[in-house]
């Protein structure tokens, strides 16, 4: 739970940073990839981390722009790629503008329990790191190339000339 708006600013930075990195990977190609029939499609999970943060947040009191409709997916991945980062930008935005340290520990009704909105904002930031790690799987399959996220991607190591961990 955060108990201060800048810790939660520094760590939403960071975190929204590396999902932007992997928005930005996405071809408009790799939006149709899912695991199997039924099963979310990489767009859609790009486009529900796009719509989340705004739907979590409008919960506890935040005036959020919603970033579009929630149930259609842009066919398009630099637009989902540039509506987060606009999404990632209002979230700061109106965490630092709207609230106080003091309002992280108010609670707000969060899907039928009482949160304190600092737990909330943690669970907008572990949402994000969830989904982000099955787009992960997502993208493999849909052969792109994946960035690494908390360290180089198995990529990343050949290109900076060292053999990448034995699995």
């Amino acid at each position: 739970m955060f108990m201060s708006i800048e810790s939660f600013i520094q760590e939403w930075e960071n975190e929204s940073a590396r999902t932007r990195r992997l928005l930005e990977t996405l071809t408009d190609a790799s939006l149709s990839q899912s695991v199997a029939e039924g099963f979310r499609t990489l767009g859609r999970l790009a486009w529900h981390l796009t719509c989340s943060p705004q739907e979590m947040l409008v919960r506890t009191g935040l005036s959020l722009p919603a970033p579009g409709d929630e149930h259609v997916v842009p066919a398009a991945a630099a637009e989902i790629a540039a509506a987060y980062a606009r999404t990632a930008r209002e979230v700061a935005d109106a965490v630092r503008g709207q609230w106080t340290d003091a309002e992280l520990a108010a609670m707000s009704d969060m899907y039928g329990e009482q949160w304190p909105n600092g737990l909330t904002l943690r669970a907008v930031i572990q949402h994000e790191v969830h989904h982000r790690g099955q787009m992960t799987v997502l993208m493999r399959q849909a052969g792109l190339s994946v960035p690494g996220v908390y360290g180089p991607a198995r990529e990343e190591w050949a290109a900076m000339g060292m053999e990448p961990p034995v699995v």
